[in-house]
């Protein structure tokens, strides 16, 4: 097993992996209806280029003058050029499908205009294939290399057409390559009116120089014509039964909204291995969730929002913490759920199959190994389970303490001023207190210097869990606090301990109070005593 992901690929999906099919949608591509793709979309697609290759941004101005412009980018109206896409469809022989177009007498991959309705520049590329070739979205998928990314951007110039009332013009041509889903080509159904024959031409044959190019140069290995997954998810199991969900956000736009689902997301080109995704998107989804053992489980199929089809890398791996106690940045929640339940959960399609098919291949065990947490019922009797907090009292040669106001669309407390703090993981609290303070703010605090100030023992419902919040004084540090995480908080202040806002996370102003009147416990909605 890997044990560095970044650098090490770790164990590879067994080709003869088990592939479950499902038919929902993953989204690399969110579409609409009745607008063209967005110009931020676009820019985005041509600076994520150019950082491919920087070599090309001289060529490549007079389409970032059409994105400085106030005309439509894609629009044929826009002169004195415009955007279009291109569809590389490559097969397991390194082959790129090329059609005859009527119109130029040209053979080119098919592709064409975008139109209302494609709201990226690659969903306009897919529809463009269906249309000229008879392809289904379905029939194809995204390469690992270049993913939802141009392999090519060319610029082309088009003579002008009097019979159309066009002048001369250019194209700026993106171009997006992807694989066959299967083995041999599928039956070709050519659109008559504008395709005049079709024909699959190796790489070194491909009719675009600057396409040829890219292609060559990323042999031998780079596109290969098979497909691999290109996202990646963990089925979390506890090993006496229990199976960790995510319930999605229920949000217009979202890919299967308010359904329980695996804990994942898309590869980045970024990642050095499917492994490297799938720690990426725990850490940036659940940071401190750590399953041990992952391993290569299955693939599970998927289509995207354009019909596309997505291999899915499943990992299965272990871990058996408090799923209430998560940092859970992303969802609305985790929950365990048992076999016998998963008939009355609203799942994402497959998942039930799978998570059966994994409790029938590793049966449940009753022994919890030394590195697991103990479940609820196997406390002691009548112990309530408790959630740590560490907490952060820095106070400046001022005397003014930091606080940092969360984020508006932060579950808890949105709006609010409050500590530095985490969660405990498997872990000291001092350390999590020194971790915390770099990844959020960037401060160096060394654990001697810590000195525990304040707890508050305090429960915000009835049915809530109850919590601990530990709050550790520093003496010294280095660095001045930064924004590292702006989807939690989205600035730092220091504000005299006398004089806080109004908008306060109550149990903060409760610890900052007590530490001025020296005492070292409180509490919170537990009710009168």
């Amino acid at each position: 097993m890997s044990t560095n992901p970044d650098t090490d690929p770790g164990p590879a999906l067994p080709s003869g992996a088990p592939l479950l099919l499902s038919t929902y949608s993953l989204p690399f591509n969110v579409r609409g209806d009745h607008v063209p793709p967005a110009r931020s979309h676009i820019r985005a697609t041509v600076e994520a280029y150019l950082s491919r290759h920087a070599e090309e941004r001289a060529a490549l101005e007079g389409l970032l003058a059409v994105l400085d412009g106030t005309g439509e980018p894609s629009s044929r109206a826009t002169l004195p050029g415009h955007v279009t896409c291109s569809a590389v469809v490559i097969d397991r022989d390194r082959r790129v499908l090329h059609i005859g177009h009527r119109v130029t007498g040209l053979t080119l991959c098919p592709g064409g205009h975008a139109e209302a309705g494609d709201r990226t520049l690659l969903a306009a590329a897919v529809r463009e294939v269906c249309e000229e070739a008879g392809l289904r979205p379905g029939d194809l998928c995204l390469t690992p290399r270049f993913l939802d990314e141009p392999i090519d951007v060319d610029v082309h110039d088009i003579a002008a057409n009097a019979a159309k009332g066009e002048a001369a013009h250019q194209h700026f041509d993106f171009r997006f390559a992807f694989y066959l889903t299967a083995e041999q080509p599928p039956a070709l159904a050519l659109q008559d009116e504008e395709v005049a024959g079709a024909q699959w031409l190796p790489y070194a044959d491909v009719r675009s120089p600057t396409l040829r190019a890219k292609l060559l140069a990323a042999e031998p290995h780079g596109l290969d014509g098979r497909p691999e997954p290109v996202s990646a998810n963990a089925l979390i199991h506890d090993g006496a039964g229990r199976y960790l969900l995510h319930l999605r956000d229920d949000r217009e736009g979202m890919w299967e909204p308010w359904v329980l689902a695996l804990v994942g997301g898309k590869r980045s080109r970024d990642d050095a291995s499917l492994e490297a995704t799938l720690r990426r998107e725990l850490a940036e989804e659940v940071p401190g969730l750590q399953p041990t053992g992952l391993m290569p489980f299955a693939v599970q199929e998927a289509a995207s929002v354009d019909g596309l089809a997505v291999p899915i890398g499943v990992y299965a791996g272990r871990w058996s913490g408090d799923a209430e106690a998560v940092d859970l940045r992303e969802g609305v929640l985790l929950t365990w759920c048992t076999v016998d339940m998963l008939d009355r959960l609203r799942l994402s399609p497959g998942l039930g199959e799978l998570i059966r098919r994994h409790a029938a291949e590793h049966p449940a065990s009753k022994e919890l190994t030394d590195d697991t947490v103990p479940l609820a019922d196997e406390a002691p009797p009548g112990t309530e389970l408790h959630i740590v907090g560490v907490h952060l009292h820095l106070q400046d040669a001022q005397g003014r303490i930091l606080l940092g106001l969360r984020h508006p669309d932060s579950t808890y407390a949105p709006d609010t001023w409050h500590f530095l703090a985490g969660h405990c993981e498997r872990e000291t609290a001092i350390d999590c207190l020194v971790r915390e303070a770099k990844e959020e703010a960037g401060l160096t605090i060394a654990p001697e210097d810590v000195e525990l100030v304040h707890t508050v023992h305090h429960v915000d419902s009835p049915d809530a869990r109850p919590r601990i919040a530990l709050v550790f004084q520093a003496r010294s540090w280095t660095g001045d606090p930064e924004v590292l995480e702006p989807d939690r908080c989205v600035e730092w202040r220091w504000w005299k301990p006398q004089s806080l806002p109004d908008a306060v996370v109550p149990y903060t102003r409760m610890a900052v109070d007590g530490i001025r009147r020296g005492r070292p416990y409180s509490e919170q909605g537990w009710g009168e005593r």
